[in-house]
């Protein structure tokens, strides 16, 4: 029971990655995970409890992170999972899908830790694990906005563990980058074009969500207790 007492939040867990991410940490004996998600999700668990909430409503996480902090008395792990897509090229992408995935998929990262920070400098210690992605390390066509966030997150990443270890808390922040994983999202992609996702992984096939759950957990986990401001490729060796 890797995470045995740990109090945990998991942003975007109604599908897909978050899901796996939840049920995986359940599984590992965590105390309870809240669940965020603007969508409902079903979860038949006693330590999961699932939230409908909009992560880029600054006020509406600081009530969270407080109610979490009265019933459980403790925040260890974060994880910023929520993201979004709204794919153009550069010269034609609108300023609202411009806006709006730099407010899901940076904003909301920045607000929750924001409010769990100084819970976890009290403490003197948590983890907090954000999921990027290798276009976030690599760039990609027609994901300007997209990949801007998921290099932010990076940046975000090393520049939280700074400041929140500062005083002798640790207090450890590193992010997760996934390849071509298989989610609800991709899966709805015509045959052809997963394909040719495929025949750039080494491996030959797409990842799978609990691919990304088994590395969150081992940086969620003491496993990790002096790994801080890394990234963690997870993608079938698509970029060698």
């Amino acid at each position: 029971m890797r995470l045995k007492d740990k109090i945990c939040i998991v942003t975007g867990g109604a599908q897909g990655i978050g899901r796996a991410i939840v049920e995986r940490f359940a599984e590992e004996g965590a105390k309870m995970i809240y669940s965020l998600d603007l969508n409902q999700g079903e979860y038949e668990r006693d330590n999961v409890k699932h939230i409908q909430l909009n992560t880029t409503d600054h006020e509406g996480v600081k009530q969270l992170v407080e109610t979490i902090i009265q019933e459980e008395g403790q925040i260890d792990v974060v994880v910023n999972n929520a993201g979004i897509t709204r794919d153009a090229l550069a010269n034609k992408m609108t300023e609202e899908q411009w806006n709006i995935v730099i407010d899901v998929n940076m904003k909301a990262p920045h607000y929750m830790v924001a409010e769990v920070g100084p819970h976890m400098m009290a403490a003197g210690k948590g983890s907090i694990i954000t999921i990027s992605s290798i276009v976030g390390l690599y760039g990609n066509v027609g994901q300007v906005n997209y990949a801007a966030t998921k290099a932010g997150v990076i940046a975000m990443t090393k520049t939280w563990t700074k400041e929140l270890s500062r005083k002798g808390a640790v207090i450890r922040a590193n992010a997760v980058a996934p390849g071509f994983i298989s989610t609800p999202i991709l899966q709805s992609m015509p045959e052809k074009i997963i394909d040719s996702m495929k025949a750039k992984i080494l491996f030959n096939e797409l990842g799978e969500p609990e691919d990304i759950a088994n590395a969150c957990l081992y940086l969620a986990s003491d496993e990790s207790k002096y790994v801080t401001g890394q990234v963690l490729e997870v993608s079938g060796g698509i970029t060698i």
